[in-house]
C-alpha cells in the first residue's frame, strides 16, 4: 500500500490501488490526478479586479473613519495636514490586511507599493493642476484683452485699467534672452556631453565633477559673476546680451548632465558596428550616436530651457528693468517675463496683480510651446520613424542601391570560359563552352570551365590503369605526337589519352 500526499484542494476520492493493480501504477495514477486538478496559474500583476476595487474602497473608507475618530473623539488632534496623513497611513495599513487575506506576502507588498506610487503620481498631478489653474484663474481678467499682448507699459500706470498697457516688451525680451542662451548652451553642452561620453579619462572625470557641482549653483551667483566680469570689469552696460550670458551659465550644467545620461543609453553595439565598418570616431558620433539619442537630447535642451527661462535674479542684475519695448539686446536695458511678473505682483493695485498673473500664464504657455517644438524636432524614440522620416530613409536606400550597383557592375569574369592553355585538339571559341565532350577532342570528358593555365577542373575524374593524366596531357607540347589518332564520331575510339577500348565488344569505357 503506497500513501500519496495530495496537494491542497485535490479531491479526496482519488483512485486507490486495488488488489489487482501494481503499487507503482496506483501512485502514478494519483499523481497524475493531482496534477490535472491543480494546474499552474500565474499570478496577476496588473489590471483591475473586483476584489481589488472592493479592498481599496473599503480600506479608504476605514482609514477616513479612523482619522475622524482620532481627531474628533478619541485624541486631541487637530490640523488638516495631520488629518490627511493619519487617514492615508490608516488606509495603507487596512489595505495591506485586506490584501493579505487572499494573497501571499509578495503580492501584498506589490499591491501596497502600487497604491503608494499611484498616490504619489496623483498628488503631483493635482499640485501641477492647482498651480496652473490658480494662475490662469487669477489672470483671467487680463488675458482676454488684445492690448495685453501687443502693448508695453511705457504709457500705462498702476491706476490705468486693463485696456491700457501690456507685456509685449517682456515677451520679446524673454525670447531674445533665451535665444542667446540657447545659441551658447546647445553647442557647448552637447559637445561637452559627447566628450564626457566618448573620451573617458582623468580629465573627463574632473569635468563631470565640475558639471555636477554647477547644477546646484545659485542663480544669484551666476548673475553676480556676469555682472562683475561684463559690466564692472569690461565696462559694458546692462543689456539683454549680458542677461543671456547669465542665463546660459545656469542652463549649461543642466544640459550637459542630462545629455550625458542620454548618451550613455546608446547601445555600444551600434558604435562598435560603425567603427568595424571603418568609420572614424567623429562620423560615428555624428551619424550614429547623436541621431539615436536625438529624442533624449531634445528633452535635455528643454530641461535647461525651463531652468533658464524662469530665472529672475540674474536678469535683474544684468539686464536692468524698463517699461518700454527694446529689441536691441546689445544696447539698453531689457526686461523678461519673470522679472515683469515680480514687479507686477508686488504692487498693491488689483489691475497690476492681474497683469502679473496674466504674464505668468503667458510664461507657462511659452514653455509649453517650446516643449512642443522640441518634441517635433527630436522626433520619436530610437527605432520609431514618422512618415516623413520613413520616406527620407526610403529615398536614401534607393540612392545607396543605385550607387552600389554602379560600383559593382560586372566588367571581368572571375573564371575563363574559353579552352585552357595546353589543350590538344580542335580549338573552340569562347562562346562554345559546355560540360559535355567536344568533337575532335582527345579527352574523354572535358568540363565547360577550367581553372586556366592547363589546370584540370576539380570535377575531372582521376586517371588510372596506366592512362595519361590530364596534367601530363596539358603539359605536353601543342605540336607533339599523339599517342593515337582521334577516332571518328561514328566509330568507337581505339586509343588515345581519353579512354580504353574493349577488344571483345569494341565498346569504349
Amino acid at each position: 500500500m503506497t500513501v500519496v500526499d495530495l496537494e491542497k484542494g485535490a479531491p479526496q476520492d482519488a483512485p486507490q490501488d486495488t488488489p489487482g493493480t501494481p503499487v507503482s501504477a496506483a501512485a502514478e495514477t494519483s499523481d497524475a490526478a493531482a496534477v490535472a486538478v491543480l494546474p499552474d496559474v500565474p499570478r496577476r500583476i496588473g489590471g483591475v479586479t473586483r476584489s481589488g476595487v472592493l479592498s481599496v474602497s473599503g480600506a479608504a473608507a476605514s482609514g477616513l473613519c479612523v482619522a475622524v475618530l482620532l481627531f474628533g473623539e478619541l485624541a486631541p488632534f487637530s490640523g488638516a495636514l495631520g488629518f490627511f496623513v493619519t487617514a492615508y497611513l490608516s488606509f495603507l495599513g487596512i489595505y495591506a490586511v485586506l490584501t493579505g487575506l487572499e494573497e501571499d506576502g509578495q503580492a501584498v507588498r506589490d499591491r501596497v507599493m502600487t497604491v503608494v506610487l499611484w498616490s504619489a503620481g496623483g498628488l503631483m498631478f493635482a499640485a501641477l493642476t492647482l498651480v496652473v489653474g490658480f494662475t490662469a484663474w487669477r489672470g483671467r481678467e487680463a488675458l482676454p484683452h488684445a492690448n495685453f499682448f501687443t502693448q508695453d507699459m511705457q504709457a500705462a500706470g498702476p491706476l490705468d485699467p486693463l485696456t491700457h498697457g501690456g507685456i509685449a516688451h517682456a515677451m520679446l525680451g524673454t525670447l531674445i534672452m533665451i535665444a542667446i542662451a540657447l545659441a551658447i548652451t546647445v553647442p557647448l553642452g552637447l559637445a561637452c556631453a559627447v566628450y564626457l561620453n566618448q573620451i573617458p579619462g582623468r580629465f573627463s572625470r574632473f569635468v563631470r565633477t565640475i558639471v555636477e557641482a554647477m547644477t546646484a549653483l545659485p542663480s544669484i551667483v551666476a548673475g553676480l559673476m556676469v555682472y562683475a566680469v561684463w559690466i564692472l570689469n569690461l565696462g559694458m552696460q546692462k543689456s539683454g546680451l549680458a542677461a543671456g550670458f547669465a542665463i546660459s551659465v545656469m542652463m549649461l550644467p543642466i544640459v550637459i548632465r542630462a545629455a550625458d545620461v542620454v548618451l550613455r543609453l546608446v547601445p555600444g553595439t551600434l558604435t562598435e558596428a560603425s567603427e568595424a565598418l571603418g568609420a572614424p570616431r567623429w562620423r560615428t558620433v555624428w551619424h550614429v550616436v547623436l541621431p539615436t539619442a536625438r529624442s533624449g537630447l531634445a528633452t535635455a535642451v528643454i530641461l535647461g530651457t525651463a531652468r533658464g527661462i524662469g530665472e529672475t535674479s540674474p536678469v535683474l542684475l544684468t539686464a536692468g528693468f524698463t517699461a518700454a519695448l527694446n529689441a536691441d539686446p546689445t544696447n539698453g536695458p531689457m526686461v523678461s517675463l519673470p522679472l515683469a511678473v515680480f514687479n507686477f505682483v508686488k504692487s498693491p493695485e488689483p489691475t497690476m496683480i492681474a497683469r502679473g498673473f496674466g504674464a505668468a500664464a503667458v510664461l507657462m504657455a511659452l514653455v509649453l510651446i517650446l516643449f512642443v517644438i522640441a518634441r517635433v524636432i527630436g522626433g520619436r524614440g530610437p527605432g520609431h520613424q514618422n512618415k516623413r522620416q520613413a520616406r527620407r530613409a526610403a529615398r536614401a536606400s534607393r540612392r545607396d542601391t543605385t550607387r552600389f550597383a554602379e560600383l559593382h557592375t560586372p566588367g571581368l569574369e572571375l573564371f575563363e570560359t574559353g579552352p585552357a592553355e595546353g589543350d590538344v585538339g580542335t580549338e573552340r571559341p569562347e562562346s562554345s563552352a559546355h560540360t559535355g565532350p567536344s568533337e575532335g577532342d582527345g579527352h574523354a570528358e572535358r568540363p565547360g570551365r577550367g581553372a586556366g593555365n592547363g589546370a584540370p577542373s576539380p570535377d575531372a575524374p582521376a586517371a588510372d590503369n596506366g592512362e595519361q593524366s590530364p596534367e601530363d596531357n596539358a603539359s605536353a607540347p601543342a605540336d607533339g605526337p599523339l599517342q593515337g589518332p582521334p577516332a571518328p564520331d561514328h566509330e568507337p575510339r581505339t586509343g588515345g589519352a581519353g579512354g580504353n577500348t574493349d577488344p571483345a565488344t569494341g565498346d569504349a569505357h
